[in-house]
């Protein structure tokens, strides 16, 4: 799952970012036709307002200079203004001739379009003002996020200024925490309940925290690795100030949380999981699938989708086990996955090699499906902090200058649930050619503009994940069939994500019944598919986005080669697809389609 170089508030809570902070115009518009000097005016004003809603957002906020520390995204503040802000530039949007635009901007106005119309349909609906009023996610909460930016994940600690800004970020940190607990009592009393088992998880994220010593604590991260250039007298002022605001406001911020929760909030949870069972939760369970999906499905529509895929696969599955011989039915050959030591690693380090040594095996033939490759290089690393409801780990992107990494944070808490045989997969998914080249590539386009180099549909971005893992054929993977099962695995768990998360969020299913039926058709150890449907209460309608996303993308190329014939290079194709950036389903089928018509070939569009 990827998440990228500019920190998201939370993933929840950043409906409003349609670009990203960069001030400068793109160099695709740099035309002079009227429309293309109005769309590029358009964005680049849309780009300093997000940059000042969403600082820990913004790639260049530290040299901006005038954006503020920290906005808190329940405040009046940033309600008004996204709202006012959207409907604003959707009405200058429209004002714009789409017919004069070059392709690239045509795509790029779309693009906004999309997520202008999002963003105003929630507020329209009354929908933003629910998920204000329940507030917490033990997921990708910012009370989760925010250690990780801090401790050096997406925050510059170069200068004495840079350590200064995140002082001022902690303490809108600090005055975030105390305000959710405000929303969060106003949910409570007009009946907007969370699920207990996400408000336990919270809990015991909050508790893990302040376990935790100061020297050891993410907030500290940034004093203990220090550049050399500070010193002295700025070095020990640094070490007092950041250690008081742990004390005397981080610590008591997630202090406040924990007696709210265990005194107040988790007495009056919800007992049942989905989002049907809270106040007009149904309705906001659609806008997600939607916003995630980025199509118009329905929750019963995606519910059927996914039992189909789960049939399909498990019959892929059990070629595989009479292939290597098992002689026992699907069900225990699960059970002897989960549970032999030959299957998983015992060290981080261990861990790591495997990838590296798959990665080597895959760049040799990259070239077959792909014309271009990223300049920055791809690592691994173990997840900063508070990793026992996170799930697998996560792909962020570096700094766009073509050196610094992009990362998958991997989860390393949890090495004895996390089966050797789906490593190929995982790399193909997170790094090469999955995350790493979609997003990385995109970055590294000057000629794209910001709005989709940054782009954020979860359809796509998942969708060519799921996609990028089955090219492991063609790129010399899965040649052990215990490989070749396990992205069978990885497979089947996307498919099932699609029954479970309908099940629990629109068909009334209970917590355990989603358990038992990912239990039942994938080799995920109990544990680990606890965290996972977790995750699902906790971000509802996300994890639907990776198989739909796949499906269209793998349904594209069929079609694509089938109309193309002899035409048809898997290579343009791959660039139609990733070298525009990261656009919602129905914009990438219509550049497709007039990439078809238009007899394909190595185009832009």
């Amino acid at each position: 799952m990827p998440q990228y170089s500019k920190f998201a508030l939370s993933r929840r809570h950043a409906m409003g970012l349609m670009a990203s902070s960069a001030l400068v115009p793109s160099m695709a518009f740099a035309q002079t036709s009227d429309a293309s000097a109005r769309l590029r005016s358009l964005l680049d004003l849309s780009a300093a307002r997000d940059a000042r809603l969403h600082p820990l957002s913004s790639d260049q906020a530290h040299v901006m200079g005038k954006a503020p520390a920290f906005v808190d995204p329940y405040s009046d503040f940033y309600r008004n203004r996204l709202i006012a802000f959207r409907r604003e530039e959707s009405e200058a949007l429209k004002a714009i001739d789409r017919a004069a635009l070059s392709a690239v901007e045509a795509i790029a106005y779309d693009v906004f379009a999309y997520y202008l119309n999002q963003t105003i349909t929630l507020f329209d609906r009354g929908l933003f003002d629910v998920q204000t009023l329940a507030p917490f996610d033990a997921s990708f909460g910012m009370h989760v996020e925010f250690p990780d930016y801090i401790s050096g994940g997406s925050a510059r600690f170069d200068t004495l200024a840079d350590y200064r800004l995140n002082l001022a970020r902690m303490d809108g940190f600090a005055a975030y925490m105390a305000n959710v607990v405000t929303k969060a009592r106003e949910g409570l009393t007009a009946g907007y309940l969370q699920p207990r088992v996400l408000i336990e998880n919270v809990l015991g994220q909050v508790d893990a925290m302040l376990a935790m010593p100061i020297e050891d604590s993410p907030f500290w991260f940034a004093i203990k690795r220090m550049p050399a250039s500070i010193t002295g007298t700025s070095r020990k002022e640094l070490e007092k100030l950041y250690r008081a605001r742990i004390e005397n406001a981080i610590y008591p911020a997630y202090g406040s949380w924990r007696t709210f929760l265990r005194d107040e909030y988790l007495p009056r949870a919800s007992s049942e999981p989905g989002r049907w069972a809270m106040k007009d939760g149904s309705a906001l369970y659609a806008w997600e699938l939607a916003r995630h999906t980025t199509t118009t499905k329905t929750p019963d529509e995606i519910h059927d989708l996914g039992l189909s895929e789960v049939s399909r696969i498990r019959k892929q599955m059990e070629q595989v086990r009479q292939t290597v011989g098992f002689e026992g039915d699907l069900k225990a050959f699960f059970e002897y996955i989960r549970t032999n030591p030959e299957f998983y690693c015992k060290t981080p380090e261990e861990l790591i090699d495997r990838f590296e040594a798959i990665e080597a095996r895959i760049w040799p033939n990259i070239p077959k499906l792909f014309h271009h490759s990223p300049k920055a290089p791809f690592e691994v690393r173990a997840l900063p902090a508070l990793g026992d409801q996170r799930g697998t780990g996560y792909y962020r992107t570096g700094p766009p200058d073509g050196k610094s990494p992009g990362i998958l944070f991997f989860n390393m808490s949890m090495l004895d649930t996390r089966p050797i045989p789906t490593l190929e997969t995982l790399t193909l998914h997170e790094g090469i050619p999955g995350h790493h080249f979609q997003t990385t590539l995109a970055q590294e386009d000057d000629a794209l503009p910001e709005l989709l180099q940054k782009g954020k549909a979860t359809a796509f971005t998942e969708g060519w994940g799921l996609y990028a893992e089955s090219l492991g054929p063609e790129l010399g993977l899965f040649k052990d069939p215990m490989q070749l099962f396990g992205h069978h695995d990885m497979a089947m768990l996307r498919a099932v994500r699609l029954v479970v998360d309908t099940g629990i969020h629109a068909k009334r299913w209970s917590r355990q019944k989603a358990i038992e039926f990912m239990l039942a058709n994938t080799s995920m150890a109990p544990r680990d598919v606890s965290v996972e449907i977790d995750r699902y209460i906790s971000y509802p309608g996300q994890a639907c986005a990776y198989k739909v996303g796949e499906l269209k993308i793998r349904e594209l190329r069929d079609r694509a080669s089938r109309r193309l014939g002899e035409r048809f290079d898997v290579r343009d194709y791959h660039h139609q697809v990733i070298g525009t950036g990261c656009l919602p389903m129905d914009v990438l089928e219509t550049k497709v389609a007039n990439w078809i018509a238009t007899g394909g070939g190595m185009t832009r569009s």
